[in-house]
């Protein structure tokens, strides 16, 4: 199975990168600016960084679950490598989100409790099947190869530089949700049944990462986000190529609702609460432990 055009080279894929702060920001994530100087984000800056790697870090947490339960071997692997880029990014994008508070990127991903949080709804939905997990994973990477292509040439040199290396990580996510995805739509009566179930119980997740804010348009009007709006033609385009060649439709009458969606201001679905108490307990209980 081809797929559609989204070709990769795959030697240019290192997964599970999480370094941040010792190499140079050209080549790498670190926490300084060009000239060297430690580079500090603004409040908005840091709002902006605190979403994406919200975002990131939750979806981690998601495909690490399928660690040693994955349908093959090889997805076990995949899926753990996945996981692992996504912490990178996490991680990168958290540190740079604390240099306004103070705060590191282990106070913030294991020390905020729910309300504080600012990922989308898609991201915390739960894993499901195989088939739901995959259908989660391609509206996801999409989306955030759509927005990671356009940061990468923002005016904010850390997010530019996450964003620069996290989209070829991206592209490779990208391309493994779409071969799933073609590979069960293809299959059997039932993978093909529970793919397009998946698709209808996810797609209502979907219109809120297209959503525009005030946070983003302060952030766009000087080049360091981009309006979410502005990348779902993008979005769309790959996702119909996608489900053409799957033979699958957009969900319509009672499935094709929108999710209200208020991630981004705190607001979550019940499935949050119990992914960050597993995630954090073990800081929690164990506060500046050092291994």
């Amino acid at each position: 199975m081809s797929g559609p055009n989204l070709e990769h080279d795959a030697s240019d894929d290192v997964h599970g990168d999480v370094s941040v702060d010792r190499l140079a920001l050209a080549e790498e994530l670190s926490g300084t600016s060009a000239d060297g100087s430690i580079a500090i984000a603004s409040a908005d800056a840091a709002e902006y960084a605190l979403r994406l790697g919200d975002d990131a870090l939750v979806l981690a947490q998601q495909l690490g679950m399928w660690i040693a339960r994955a349908p093959e071997l090889e997805e076990d692997v995949a899926l753990g490598n996945i996981a692992l880029d996504l912490v990178g990014h996490a991680r990168s994008l958290l540190h740079y989100a604390g240099t306004a508070s103070g705060r590191s990127e282990d106070d913030l991903a294991y020390f905020r409790d729910e309300p504080e949080w600012r990922c989308a709804w898609l991201f915390e939905q739960p894993n499901g099947d195989f088939a739901h997990t995959i259908a989660r994973q391609l509206a996801a990477s999409v989306y955030l190869f759509e927005l990671y292509s356009r940061l990468m040439h923002g005016t904010d040199e850390v997010i530019a530089a996450i964003a620069a290396k996290s989209v070829k990580e991206v592209d490779y996510h990208r391309d493994h949700a779409t071969q799933w995805v073609l590979r069960l739509a293809g299959g059997t009566e039932e993978s093909r049944r529970r793919m397009i179930t998946a698709i209808a119980d996810t797609w209502p997740y979907v219109d809120e990462l297209f959503a525009d804010d005030a946070l983003v348009e302060r952030l766009a009007e000087t080049g360091v986000a981009v309006l979410p709006s502005t990348l779902r033609p993008g979005f769309e385009e790959v996702i119909d190529e996608v489900f053409a060649e799957a033979g699958l439709e957009r969900p319509t009458g009672r499935t094709a609702f929108i999710a209200s969606g208020g991630g981004r201001e705190g607001r979550h679905t019940e499935h949050l609460g119990p992914l960050l108490a597993e995630m954090q307990v073990l800081a929690r209980a164990h506060p500046g432990a050092s291994w």
